[in-house]
């Protein structure tokens, strides 16, 4: 039997201590960037506010779907040269920036989550570029991928990062953060980890699907996963009818986030074209061009807005090996 959970959002970017609820939906048992984001195998960008049920609710991304692949590929290029092509999110520290985490264990429940950028002096970062309409974008995932959470925290003035987080299960979950330090001049994909206390009871990645649903909408995914980079196609119907009226999110149709099952590398890429571009549709398809870092097991989050409310639907797909691909041609 499958049973579908939803996790609650919650988003604080617009006032101090005041969130707004995003839910995203999950389905344990089995569903189913860019400084200038673009495929970040090496730093990511996801933007939620105003998120909804997972399945839930986000806010205002743009850029893909029509065309710029020419910049995308771009950005691709030099995150993966940077450090080596180190996947994105795996260190709690990258060119002399550190995530500071107040607390690493915290009970189930709403929670005031407050962490620190810390820059090479030491001291915490107070200036930064924005990044899709945001200083700092949160990613809070379950290890088992199970669980997903994009959020903005609010920066005050001594560079604390301030927001409220609804985790109400006990578990091992992982914290990014998408930053652009001004004095850095690109943007970085910090993590560290954060235990949830209480009885424990770990479940399976779920398994691999490529259509899910989330509050009456139904999503599917066309494409492969493969560390060349390929395009993937999403999408969005409501009642079986293709949605062709899309709102933007973070100055996007769209905001896709993949972590890697094993050891949560983290990849987040923002859609060919732009909303207004005059050539890019609002739905019901929205294209991104993803790279991932290697071979393995991928959870994919999209995070679309319409009726104003930001939805996340999630999707368990593996690579395709690049011989696969080969011999099709």
């Amino acid at each position: 039997m499958t049973t579908t959970a939803h996790t609650t959002h919650v988003n604080a970017a617009a006032q101090p201590g005041h969130a707004e609820q995003i839910t995203a939906h999950v389905e344990p048992g089995g569903h189913a960037e860019h400084s200038s984001h673009a495929a970040h195998s090496g730093g990511a960008h996801a933007l939620h506010d105003g998120h909804a049920p997972h399945g839930g609710a986000h806010e205002g991304h743009a850029e893909h779907g029509g065309g710029t692949h020419a910049t995308h590929s771009a950005h691709t290029a030099a995150h993966a040269g940077h450090d080596a092509g180190l996947p994105g999110g795996l260190r709690i520290t990258q060119d002399g920036y550190t995530l500071d985490l107040d607390t690493t264990i915290a009970e189930p429940g709403r929670i005031d989550f407050r962490f620190r950028i810390l820059g090479p002096d030491g001291s915490a970062v107070t200036e930064f570029d924005a990044i899709h309409d945001r200083e700092l974008h949160l990613i809070v995932a379950r290890r088992e991928l199970t669980g997903f959470w994009h959020v903005h925290p609010q920066r005050e003035a001594d560079g604390t990062w301030v927001i409220q987080l609804d985790l109400p299960e006990a578990g091992a979950y992982r914290v990014f953060t998408d930053v652009a330090p001004r004095a850095l001049g690109r943007t970085i994909t910090l993590g560290a980890d954060l235990a949830i206390a209480g009885h424990y009871a770990p479940q399976p990645v779920p398994a691999v699907a490529r259509a899910t649903e989330v509050e009456g909408y139904e999503v599917s995914v066309d494409g492969e996963l493969r560390t060349e980079g390929d395009l993937l196609t999403l999408t969005v119907r409501k009642n079986g009818e293709p949605v062709r009226d899309l709102q933007p999110y973070l100055a996007a149709f769209g905001h896709l986030v993949i972590l890697r099952a094993g050891d949560l590398a983290y990849v987040h890429v923002h859609p060919n074209g732009e909303p207004g571009d005059g050539i890019t549709p609002s739905g019901p398809e929205v294209t991104f061009h993803t790279a991932v870092p290697g071979p393995g097991t991928y959870r994919l989050f999209l995070d679309f807005k319409h009726n104003n409310v930001v939805r996340t639907a999630a999707f368990t797909l593996a690579t395709t090996p690049r011989q696969a691909h080969e011999h099709q041609h």
